[in-house]
């Protein structure tokens, strides 16, 4: 089967979620398909990049896009209905190149990676379409806005009431949904929920595999660090959690290691924080400390970091939200703590107990080996491609196509 995969980034390198989850769904779906990668980008891609992924797709066309046009669009729009993620990301020249990509390669399937690129083939109604929500985004904005104030509260309630009225519209729009997790599946503001088909996120097992090495911190937080819920996360550690575990374990000390610091992270710097800003492989600051942190408080979707923290034995230490999509088991598979004062509590305990520690380590470790890999997360697709949509404890969508919502943005350029 021939499939157009459209994706609003390219899926390298694989610092954000919706960059790796597009990057795994294309590796493993490549091995019973011929993958046609259509991907935005605001900045030029390196044939580094490209080499990552040219052994899995039979084409790879870029289109980059400026982020100053992105913001005109905005601007364009700010009046309008339609969301401002949509809206940031559409380019009447891409949804041309699309259409001219489609008449070419006449594909079997088209594969749309977040809700932000449907527009762009809202209209297709000769090819069956799956969209990938990945994530419920409207939620997601409700959660900023609760976190924020003034202009930024009164913005993220206007995308919120955007997207949730956008993602109602667009549904009938595609043959075949997918998202994330159940959690996220119910806030889908659409009657027809139950037809979305869960596609969790799995973990590399290879590549996250467990390491002997020196622990050198005693907590560690990964992620981007200029995505709000990580950068709220970090916040909570340092101000409210660390306080409270600094009186009984004062060197307590955390790592905080990923991409795109913002200033409020670089500024926790100190004796007992170190933050590493953009690391090349993040396996070695898994591997050299003893627990994991994940505590978010705003967050969406899943948490790939738990995941991979899990694969590579280390003990996490997580929100009921965050353990909500992953659903493990607390106390044997995770700990989950919700406020500073558990959090801290946990830690505490978990420090001063090894053997709890490994126990917890070993059974996350044959938790995601049973139930997250990336191979048993693709057949799902491959049973909706082909038709048969057989998912488990799901029921397939048998929508048809159905007059498009709208006619196409026309804001450019």
């Amino acid at each position: 089967m021939k499939i157009l995969f459209l994706t609003s980034r390219f899926p390298y390198p694989l610092e954000k979620g919706d960059k790796l989850r597009a990057y795994e769904f294309i590796k493993h779906l490549s091995k019973h398909h011929q993958i046609i990668l259509l991907a935005l980008n605001e900045k030029k891609i390196t044939q580094s990049q490209l080499q990552q992924l040219q052994p899995y797709c039979e084409e790879i066309i870029v289109e980059e896009i400026s982020r100053l046009n992105s913001f005109i669009n905005l601007l364009k729009n700010i009046i309008g209905y339609l969301p401002f993620s949509v809206v940031y990301f559409f380019r009447r020249s891409v949804y041309e190149r699309i259409q001219l990509e489609i008449e070419k390669h006449k594909p079997d399937h088209i594969f749309c990676h977040l809700i932000r690129m449907s527009e762009y083939v809202a209209h297709v109604d000769n090819i069956p379409k799956t969209l990938d929500y990945m994530d419920a985004f409207s939620t997601g904005m409700t959660r900023l806005s609760e976190q924020s104030s003034g202009i930024k509260r009164f913005l993220y309630n206007m995308e919120q009431k955007r997207l949730e009225q956008y993602e109602q519209r667009i549904f009938p729009c595609f043959n075949h949904h997918t998202i994330i997790s159940k959690q996220d599946r119910d806030l889908i503001p659409v009657e027809e929920k139950l037809k979305i088909h869960i596609v969790p996120n799995g973990v590399d097992l290879a590549f996250f595999a467990p390491q002997q090495s020196e622990k050198k911190y005693d907590l560690l937080f990964a992620g981007n660090m200029n995505y709000p819920p990580n950068i709220e996360s970090v916040l909570f550690i340092a101000q409210k959690i660390l306080p409270l575990v600094k009186q009984k374990l004062p060197n307590i000390k955390l790592v905080v290691a990923g991409a795109n610091p913002s200033s409020k992270i670089k500024e926790l710097q100190s004796e007992n924080i170190d933050v590493t800003g953009w690391v090349d492989d993040i396996r070695p600051y898994f591997s050299q400390s003893k627990i994991m942190l994940a505590p978010m408080l705003i967050s969406i979707g899943m948490q790939n970091k738990i995941l991979q923290g899990m694969a590579m034995k280390i003990p996490c230490i997580i929100t009921q939200l965050a353990n909500n999509a992953i659903e493990a088991s607390n106390g044997t598979e995770v700990i989950i703590a919700n406020t500073a004062e558990e959090f801290a509590n946990a830690i505490i305990d978990l420090l001063n107990n090894e053997s709890k520690q490994n126990e917890i380590a070993e059974n996350a470790f044959t938790f995601v080996n049973k139930n997250y890999t990336w191979q048993a997360m693709t057949e799902k697709l491959n049973a909706l491609f082909s038709g048969s949509g057989n998912l488990a404890n799901e029921t397939k969508d048998t929508t048809p196509n159905t007059t498009p919502i709208t006619t196409p943005i026309t804001t450019q350029q």
